[in-house]
């Protein structure tokens, strides 16, 4: 029998996150290891009258391209994945890790044109999407080796999976719903802005992130459940970035774990870099392409289900009390226009406490976030 959380988690996302109508055509993406859940899409896609597709991976095949693949080799994107994103009407992709590390003792240059070769399919990605021509959505399946990450058995890794996706609510479409409606009034209020800023005063580990963004004609979403599950989050494509900010978690991409990050930007661009540890993996990722020192997304997370880092930044992104942004490419619904084959967030947590000192975000000059906790009354905090 499949582990009923499994099929509560398959009919959110195809009923309430990607809504797949009668005759749609549906890619379900992810590794071989999360079979038992591409199985309770498939079926749940079935269900709802839609043409499901599983798209199998398996990790070891990228480690061996990594690993023994010609620079012809790196940079070849099969065509079938541009066919793929082209034809499919709804894209529900998960993640498995077998190893979390995977491709990490790879040449840093060799990872960045291997992350290269995925431009055209982010491009047409991002113009879909934009477009309203397909609807997706991401999600993750438990593994032993994300457990390891989070420093959790996989039962508790599991438990915090769900409970993030608020699995565990009697319905969570309706709750999810409930969100919606409370990060809209952050996103209305926001849409008349035209600044943001993140302050956070520097301590013994991080240095002082003061961090401006433009997001004058920028457009703030509202993410609830409808594109990646768990959700939680505002995000905006900013128009202009300047100051420094040094993130608080590791930032994790392709199995590097990137530690003590400090980006300054001056006319939007990263034109400073440091990290503690790989620093030579960050640098190399920024110069993979003209687009990735450039900002593309500038988010506030809104999950306050979510309290503890994972190494995860499906989850890490969304917990309530921290920002986030991501260099390289942006979402155009969202106002942003940059173009990149990299998409990388990084969290900076504003909670304070134990974690060390809190951190405040206004917006043309009015605080309305402190500490980790939005100001006004009835925008999404901690129990609400």
């Amino acid at each position: 029998m499949r582990d009923q959380r499994l099929e509560r988690l398959a009919d959110v996302l195809v009923a309430y996150s990607t809504k797949v109508k009668p005759g749609e055509k549906v890619l379900i993406e992810g590794d071989l290891i999360g079979r038992p859940l591409a199985r309770a899409i498939f079926d749940r896609v079935l269900a709802a009258g839609g043409h499901p597709f599983w798209y199998a991976k398996d990790s070891g095949m990228d480690d061996a391209m990594l690993a023994k693949g010609s620079e012809e080799q790196l940079a070849h994107l099969p065509p079938y994945v541009m066919s793929f994103i082209n034809e499919c009407d709804v894209r529900i992709a998960y993640w498995a890790e077998r190893n979390t590390r995977s491709g990490s003792g790879v040449e840093a240059s060799r990872a960045a044109a291997f992350s290269k070769r995925r431009a055209p399919f982010m491009k047409r990605f991002m113009e879909r999407e934009g477009e309203g021509t397909l609807r997706w959505v991401g999600t993750q399946f438990p593994t032993e080796a994300s457990a390891q990450d989070a420093e959790m058995s996989l039962d508790a890794y599991e438990e915090f999976v769900f409970k993030a996706g608020l699995l565990d609510h009697a319905d969570p479409a309706a709750s999810w719903t409930q969100i919606m409606h409370r990060q809209q009034k952050v996103c209305d209020w926001l849409n008349t802005k035209q600044e943001v800023r993140f302050r956070r005063p520097a301590c013994d580990r991080f240095g002082e992130t003061d961090l401006t963004v433009s997001v004058d004609g920028a457009n703030w979403i509202n993410c609830a459940g409808d594109a990646n599950f768990p959700d939680g989050e505002v995000f905006a494509g900013p128009q202009g970035v300047e100051g420094v900010v040094c993130y608080t978690f590791p930032a994790v991409h392709n199995g590097r774990e990137v530690e003590g990050v400090r980006l300054k930007f001056e006319g939007g661009r990263v034109v400073e870099a440091s990290a503690t540890k790989n620093e030579a993996f960050l640098i190399a990722m920024l110069d993979q392409d003209a687009g990735a020192r450039t900002l593309g997304e500038i988010a506030i997370g809104t999950n306050y289900a979510i309290t503890d880092y994972s190494k995860n930044t499906l989850f890490d992104e969304k917990i309530g009390g921290t920002f986030h942004a991501a260099v390289g490419a942006g979402y155009p619904e969202s106002g942003s226009s940059n173009e990149s084959a990299l998409h990388w967030d990084m969290v900076c947590d504003l909670r304070g406490g134990e974690r060390g000192p809190g951190g405040s975000i206004e917006a043309d000059g009015e605080v309305f976030h402190k500490d980790g906790r939005f100001l006004p009354e009835g925008w999404p905090n901690p129990g609400v």
